[in-house]
């Protein structure tokens, strides 16, 4: 399997959130399950129940953040040209249906927030735009249907997370 790309902040804040689990919530969890359990019938016991299935669900984000830190890259953006769209790009965009300008960066999976503009390197559109130049026209296959865009700008900025 290729690893993925990730900032050094992204790899840093993952890291974070990961101890954050193992070292905090996951005991802080652990021990409202002993005093849940200590209350006595643990068929009704709605305390109890919830504890559990919040420690689940904090196993759960564990391994999923384990397999992402393990399966990924830190790469630095910053030290490339970005005449072409890749990893750490800043692409402004216009949509040619309605010229609308619109504007991402290119991330990992992990650090993807389309709110903020953060878009993952395995989604239709980053997968659509990488290794093209600006001018260029594309025309991408998005889960909305397709749309053609102009590239009007590729650059670099500092990612914030």
């Amino acid at each position: 399997m290729q690893k993925q790309p990730i900032t050094k902040e992204g790899r840093i804040r993952l890291g974070e959130e990961l101890h954050d689990l193992k070292m905090n919530q996951r005991p802080k969890t652990v021990e409202e399950i002993d005093i849940a359990r200590s209350h006595g019938d643990l068929k009704e016991n709605a305390e109890y129940h919830a504890a559990r299935e919040k420690l689940r669900f904090i196993e759960s984000r564990m391994a999923e953040l384990a397999e992402i830190y393990d399966n990924s890259k830190e790469v630095d953006p910053s030290k490339f040209t970005h005449d072409r769209v890749m990893f750490g790009s800043t692409v402004t965009l216009e949509d040619l249906d309605n010229e609308e300008e619109l504007t991402y960066t290119i991330v990992g999976t992990y650090e993807s927030n389309p709110d903020k503009g953060l878009i993952s390197i395995l989604s239709p559109l980053a997968k659509g735009l990488l290794g093209k130049s600006e001018e260029e026209e594309v025309t991408i296959q998005l889960p909305g249907g397709e749309k053609t865009f102009e590239i009007l700008n590729i650059c670099y900025k500092d990612i914030k997370l």
